[in-house]
């Protein structure tokens, strides 16, 4: 009864529209008071939530992300990306996708990418003669990219939410196969709507431009260097990388740059501080409810349950697949993330999945929750950029929600792709 009651809850708040921190703190709290636990208890696990010092990375990240994005790196990395596969088919929408990938390995966030490269790309490709809804669905499909290359800001959540005994180093070198493969599967797809609706080709600017263009990249591109190296080789932890992010950021777009004034600095703060701090209510109300699924035994109930309905690897894992893609379509990534880890872990750990590649399944599984309705985040802020409908949208992106959900079939079904680079990287 306790857990019919924290999950009817909790579903009929977001039906309501209550905000997901909210509904998880309501259900909670309904929860905590049928079962006669002190109301204390629910103090305390949000305390705890929020208190962990692995989590203090992802406010540095998402500041650090915040200024390289204001600073001018997006537009010296969609130029390079420009000379780069600008000359193929489909040539901005080919430009979108890299570009995602590039900053993606600064900003760590798939909104953050949607916001600069589609905030720069859609008007540009819509004024070139592309039609909106292709411009947006290119968008926001390659924004799915920057959840996997480091400094993914979900992939440290996913590890805080497993209860912080995953490597950092390991998730984060994990999500780089898996990011190239959906990079180049999505060119592909682009090329194959562009070549059927007969758009064309940029210019090729030459060799010396190409040249150019990567010395006025590499500082910004510095930055992926400058974190994945330093955590892999144990210079520094994942909060230490975060801070030395913020300071690397600061120095190339204010000193090198010179594309960071005091206003905008200021503003840079402020936006920031609002993104960190309503990931961070997400995850301290999302502690309460985690607690409450630990306390009412529903991990190993989870485990008792799949694994009664089959003892096929393949088949349990295509089942929590499955089962993931339709709690996405209610949830954020955040909250997802907090939520099903605790239940769907142990699953994993029970049928012999690697933590690990469980991780980046979780994280690109939830990236295609964040392209779909109702919830979908990077959907909503791409249509608006794109000045077109929600459903505008919906009946042309297949092709590339397609190709987002092979990607994550082949990932999961092959996790050499996860986890051949963490291992070489140990050797």
């Amino acid at each position: 009864m306790a857990i019919a009651l924290l999950f009817v809850v909790f579903g009929v708040m977001l039906v309501l529209g209550v905000p997901v921190a909210y509904a998880l703190a309501a259900a909670s709290l309904a929860t905590l008071l049928y079962l006669d636990v002190p109301s204390i208890v629910m103090v305390q696990q949000v305390s705890a939530g929020s208190g962990s010092a692995s989590l203090i990375a992802i406010p540095l990240f998402i500041f650090a992300g915040e200024i390289m994005m204001r600073g001018g790196i997006s537009e010296r990395l969609i130029s390079l990306a420009s000379s780069l596969v600008g000359r193929m088919r489909g040539g901005l929408g080919q430009v979108s996708i890299l570009s995602s990938l590039f900053f993606g390995g600064v900003s760590g966030s798939a909104l953050a990418d949607v916001s600069a490269v589609g905030g720069t790309m859609i008007p540009q490709m819509v004024q070139r003669g592309y039609d909106r809804d292709f411009a947006v669905n290119v968008c926001i499909t390659a924004a799915l990219v920057a959840l996997l290359v480091p400094p993914s800001h979900n992939l440290i959540l996913y590890s805080a939410a497993a209860g912080g005994g995953l490597s950092i180093a390991d998730l984060f070198a994990a999500g780089i196969v898996p990011a190239l493969l959906m990079t180049l599967v999505l060119m592909v797809t682009c090329y194959a709507v562009a070549r059927h609706r007969g758009y064309g080709v940029e210019i090729f600017p030459g060799w010396r431009a190409v040249a150019l263009r990567l010395v006025s990249a590499l500082p910004g591109l510095g930055l992926v260097a400058l974190i994945f190296v330093g955590i892999r080789a144990g210079i520094f932890t994942a909060v230490e990388s975060a801070a030395i992010a913020v300071v690397y950021a600061l120095l190339v777009t204010s000193v090198l740059y010179r594309q960071m004034p005091w206003r905008e600095f200021l503003g840079t703060v402020v936006h920031a501080a609002r993104s960190a701090g309503a990931i961070l209510f997400v995850i301290a109300t999302a502690a309460v409810f985690g607690w409450l699924l630990a306390y009412l035994q529903v991990p190993s109930a989870s485990v008792d349950f799949l694994t009664g309905l089959t003892q096929d690897r393949n088949l349990m894992l295509l089942l929590m697949i499955l089962v993931l893609l339709v709690l996405g379509t209610f949830l954020d990534l955040a909250p997802m993330i907090l939520i099903c880890t605790p239940i769907f872990l142990p699953v994993a750990r029970a049928i012999g999945i690697d933590p690990v590649h469980f991780g980046v399944i979780l994280v690109l599984k939830g990236g295609l929750s964040l392209i779909s309705p109702p919830l979908g985040s990077v959907l909503f802020v791409g249509t608006s950029i794109g000045k077109i409908s929600i459903g505008q949208s919906m009946r042309t992106i297949w092709p590339f929600w397609l190709a987002g959900l092979a990607v994550l079939l082949v990932v999961a079904f092959v996790p050499a792709l996860s986890l051949w680079l963490p291992a070489v990287l140990k050797a």
